[in-house]
């Protein structure tokens, strides 16, 4: 019997997997629904002080499908933050943890660089009941025009000062949800932690062009007939999330991360675990494939753990960690692989050259 619970940074999770924070979280009738259908946890859509400042347009999303199908294999948006008044979130979140008081909600909340603003909404919005912060350092689209996002997220100083400000006001866990926009994505994780981030999210979507329309000339998606780049996503950015969760797990051992990027399978969360994880958040796949994957995920999981002989999900966290090494390395053990199979056959060549020796001599004698 395979045991999918977890307890991460004090948070007790039924199971591993999270709704992660965009349109599956934007409002409290939706969060009920994924608690309904068993979700483990919910990262609510992000959401700042004032949303009068926030202006969505139509259309706003886009997607690249394989060439031979129709499967969609990556998502490109230009959505911003929620544009709903704060006060209704205050409310949505008090209500959702009422009625559902056992299960992890999780707030993803943004402001602009100012430190007042910053312990304003982490003051309230703890008081709503919440179980923890996702600091959203990572929008690459829209927000960074306002020094938001990934502008924070993408300078470590930055980082380190915002994540600080929360934790002297913060009662309950912070995730700090990175940006995967920067050449070492240690540098600004490890920003976050030494400001005293109980965790890392990651990773964001990633800034993207996904095409042209070769009809129209314009880019996509098309907003009378312009564009901005926007956050991709989807099962074809999962090599570059596992990548950067190996490279922040293998640099901080024991970190709390909540791995992101193109998971629609059980067998796509297990990746994410080996390398480190201890919970994963699906966003993409429950919009492409309804909240109802859920069902699927844990049997998939549930089966990757029989297959292996695990119990329980600690058993096999970071397992695989231990096998990413240097180049130089791999040449070396390649070496010795091939001079210990050369004088394996050397050995056998001589044993065999012995037996033949022997065999001509018994001849001999006999004659």
């Amino acid at each position: 019997m395979t045991d999918l619970s977890i307890t991460v940074n004090g948070m007790k999770f039924d199971n591993p997997f999270v709704l992660g924070s965009g349109p599956p979280g934007t409002n409290g009738k939706v969060i009920a629904r994924s608690f309904d259908l068993g979700w483990g946890g919910m990262v609510a859509k992000t959401f700042a002080l004032d949303a009068s400042k926030v202006i969505n347009t139509t259309p706003r999303y886009a997607k690249l499908r394989a060439r031979s199908t129709d499967e969609v294999i990556g998502f490109e948006n230009i959505e911003l933050i929620s544009d709903r008044p704060y006060a209704d979130w205050l409310d949505d979140l008090r209500q959702l943890k009422k009625h559902y008081p056992h299960k992890i909600l999780i707030a993803s909340i943004m402001e602009e660089y100012r430190c007042e603003a910053w312990q304003q909404i982490v003051r309230e919005v703890q008081a709503t009941g919440v179980d923890g912060f996702e600091l959203n350092l990572s929008c690459p689209h829209g927000l960074p025009e306002r020094k938001m996002g990934m502008a924070m997220g993408e300078n470590p100083d930055i980082v380190e000062e915002v994540v600080g400000w929360v934790k002297q006001v913060s009662t309950i866990p912070v995730w700090a949800k990175m940006t995967p926009n920067v050449g070492n994505p240690t540098v600004p994780a490890g920003a976050a932690l030494r400001g005293g981030a109980d965790g890392i999210a990651m990773i964001n979507t990633i800034l993207s062009v996904i095409g042209i329309d070769l009809k129209t000339l314009r880019p996509m998606p098309t907003v009378e007939g312009h564009s901005v780049p926007g956050g991709y996503s989807g099962q074809s950015v999962r090599p570059i999330a596992l990548r950067q969760v190996m490279e922040v797990a293998r640099a901080n051992k024991g970190v709390a991360i909540s791995g992101i990027g193109g998971i629609e399978t059980g067998a796509d969360a297990a990746q994410f675990f080996l390398l480190g994880a201890s919970t994963v958040q699906v966003c993409t796949g429950a919009m492409l494939r309804g909240y109802e994957i859920i069902s699927e995920l844990k049997d998939e999981l549930s089966k990757f753990m029989v297959d292996h002989q695990f119990a329980n999900l600690r058993e096999f966290i970071g397992k695989s960690l231990p096998f990413f090494t240097t180049h130089h390395d791999l040449v070396d053990r390649q070496k010795v692989a091939r001079d210990a199979k050369e004088a394996k056959r050397s050995n056998r060549d001589a044993e065999t050259w012995k037996g033949d020796i022997s065999k001509e001599t018994s001849i001999l004698v006999t004659n």
